[in-house]
């Protein structure tokens, strides 16, 4: 299958021998409850569905790697407050950290013992409220059928914003401080467009099994080819990028390496991805959907938490 932005031609292996079903129709999203910005692949600076003067949009570039001043960083001691309430019939907390909000979800039917956990990272131009409520994550998480803790925090909002959780173990114990036991099954990290530079400083994380990077190979390459092929633990790992707007530099990341696997598109259901492609070690996938849908649109979210090792509820 021809790859658009690329000249290299990727033979994509068979058709899917899995049978699923669609997405329930009540779940599936008729609009978009936001619109990209016109002028900048991360969309809205005031709000999810604003799109910013073009002013105030800048390049994300590998400078951008380099936090300005110091990190901000949690004490470690202290008993974390937090809120509790219902969700989209799962129950949600939201953690009050020196590093900012954390909110954590487990969907109705959660089960320590098996489940795995999922934390996801969001981009520039939001904060972790906003995200959490404008993307309707836990619908989304809900939507993945997928037995795991989801744990969201806060992450840069720009270029100028330093990363918050420099290291995951960090995140960890916070989430253990404000008395929610993480369970033991694998580690997926997800991340949109400018939460690279979060999920770059991660890979050496012993427990991290997966990463799914949403539009957002903006740089870390040489982060994520430790994390994918040449650290220690490279040969347990697995890895999905998405390309949109940064499709060119997504694709090529990719072309590295042998045992990489692309597909044009993403399918409706989960029976739509072959064999090879659920089983890859690195999938690449050319998105039809634009830098903002990839994570409002209910199309991308939910079915990429499907090919992971997670267990369903």
């Amino acid at each position: 299958m021809k790859l658009g932005l690329v000249a290299l031609i990727v033979a994509l292996l068979g058709g899917s021998a899995f049978a699923d079903d669609p997405m329930p129709k009540e779940d599936v999203a008729t609009d978009e409850p936001g619109t990209p910005g016109e002028n900048g692949p991360d969309g809205p600076v005031t709000a999810p569905t604003q799109a910013p003067p073009a002013a105030r949009v800048p390049q994300i570039t590998k400078r951008t790697m380099i936090n300005r001043g110091q990190w901000v960083k949690d004490d470690g001691v202290s008993k974390l407050d937090k809120t509790e309430d219902r969700v989209e019939g799962g129950k949600h907390w939201r953690i009050k950290t020196a590093a900012g909000a954390v909110h954590v979800w487990t969907p109705d039917g959660y089960d320590r013992a098996t489940a795995g956990t999922v934390v996801y990272v969001h981009g520039y131009w939001t904060n972790v409220d906003n995200a959490w409520k404008e993307y309707q994550l836990a619908r989304q998480f809900k939507m993945s059928r997928q037995n795991a803790m989801f744990i969201v925090p806060e992450a840069p909002g720009s270029n100028e914003d330093n990363v918050k959780w420099a290291a995951l173990t960090d995140l960890r114990k916070a989430v253990a401080r404000a008395n929610l036991k993480m369970p033991d099954g694998p580690i997926v990290v997800m991340g949109h467009s400018g939460a690279f530079r979060t999920v770059m400083q991660w890979v050496d994380h012993k427990l991290v099994d997966q990463i799914i990077l949403l539009d957002a190979m903006y740089g870390g390459e040489k982060a994520f080819d430790e994390f994918i092929k040449s650290g220690k633990r490279a040969d347990e790992h697995k890895m999905i990028v998405v390309g949109a707007a940064v499709a060119r530099s997504s694709v090529g990341f990719s072309q590295q390496y042998k045992f990489a696997v692309a597909r044009e598109k993403f399918p409706e259901t989960l029976g739509g991805f072959s064999k090879a492609e659920r089983r890859a070690k690195l999938l690449y996938v050319r998105s039809q959907y634009d830098h903002m849908a990839i994570v409002t649109s209910r199309k991308v979210i939910p079915l990429l938490l499907r090919v992971t090792r997670l267990k369903p509820v």
